[in-house]
């Protein structure tokens, strides 16, 4: 295998989401020549939302939204990975371009609007997979659903990746979709989490295994939306909570001329807010249920620090696109115990 250092200045030669779209082609066919695994030695395993774990660091949802390379990027030694995030129907997305990298600041911002196939394309895919390790499916609303039938289409995708999924993350603050981050407020919360669990309960039965949901929020939440979001998760027993998705805030990255654009950031910038949503939901939830981190994991010792904050898991995503491979088994090294 090419070492990343030697391949990142090609790709960043690219425009990012010709770069992104080129290196999950390349992980497909590096996976289908057979090229050797870059995994390390599995981590102590460890027990969250009823599901073994065979080391802390898993893949973020968005860089496969559609499944294309799960088994190439199974090879890189995750302890999970999550696709996604699939609606319902096929839609193309914001328009173009909607990615960018701020180097300096090891850090993107995204409008890219939960561009995807569609669901059953996705479930397509999985079905011709190898990989055999844990597996979460994002899911998300159509941008040309109405808020107030948002419930209906995380239902229809909940229905059919319920199978093929080992836990289903619900995706209600991505801000590139026009109102969804109103599902976080606790009427409409409350709603949502009594419709999807009262589903996941049935198809437990139907399928005769119990898949957990996991519900990912937003950093840009203040001490009073926390709180009411645990009470929430805990009211309608949620298997787990994943902080967090991107920000709309600039903090870190006001001097770079990319900072206007719209979109979530994520990467570098984004560590301390999302590590301080954790500490609000480890005193919220007290225990109750477990979190699982994503934001700004650029190195193993971000990861650790997350763990330290008090999460069970760790995902990356935009460290990976500036570090590559080596920062998978840096992070599970960082976490390994």
């Amino acid at each position: 295998m090419i070492p990343y250092p030697l391949i990142r200045p090609l790709l960043f030669a690219l425009d990012a989401e010709r770069a992104h779209e080129l290196t999950l082609r390349l992980v497909a066919l590096g996976d289908s020549l057979g090229a050797a695994s870059a995994a390390p030695a599995d981590g102590p395993p460890v027990d969250v939302m009823g599901l073994r774990f065979p080391n802390r660091v898993g893949l973020a949802a968005g860089l496969d939204k559609n499944g294309t390379a799960v088994d190439g990027l199974s090879r890189l030694g995750f302890g999970f990975l999550e696709v996604g995030t699939v609606t319902p129907r096929p839609q193309p997305g914001n328009p173009k371009p909607r990615l960018f990298r701020l180097p300096e600041h090891q850090a993107i911002i995204n409008r890219m609007g939960f561009n995807n196939a569609g669901v059953d394309a996705l479930l397509e895919k999985l079905a011709s997979i190898r990989y055999r390790g844990i597996l979460g499916i994002n899911i998300g609303k159509n941008f040309d659903t109405p808020i107030e039938k948002a419930a209906d289409d995380y239902l229809l995708c909940l229905d059919k990746a319920y199978r093929q999924a080992s836990y289903i993350t619900v995706n209600i603050s991505s801000p590139n979709t026009k109102n969804l981050r109103q599902l976080q407020g606790i009427s409409e919360l409350d709603t949502l989490l009594a419709a999807l669990k009262y589903r996941q309960n049935a198809l437990a039965d139907q399928h005769g295994k119990y898949v957990p949901l996991a519900l990912k929020i937003a950093p840009d939440l203040d001490a009073g939306q926390i709180i009411d979001i645990a009470d929430a998760l805990r009211r309608h027993q949620i298997d787990a909570v994943i902080a967090t998705n991107t920000t709309l805030g600039r903090e870190g990255i006001e001097s770079s001329p990319l900072a206007a654009e719209a979109g979530g950031l994520s990467g570098g910038p984004l560590f301390e807010k999302s590590t301080s949503v954790i500490r609000s939901l480890v005193r919220a939830l007290a225990g109750e249920l477990p979190i699982i981190a994503a934001g700004g994991i650029t190195s193993g010792a971000r990861a650790r620090a997350k763990i330290d904050a008090g999460a069970a898991l760790v995902q990356i995503y935009s460290g990976l696109i500036y570090r590559g491979p080596d920062l998978v088994s840096e992070c599970i090294e960082a976490t390994n115990n």
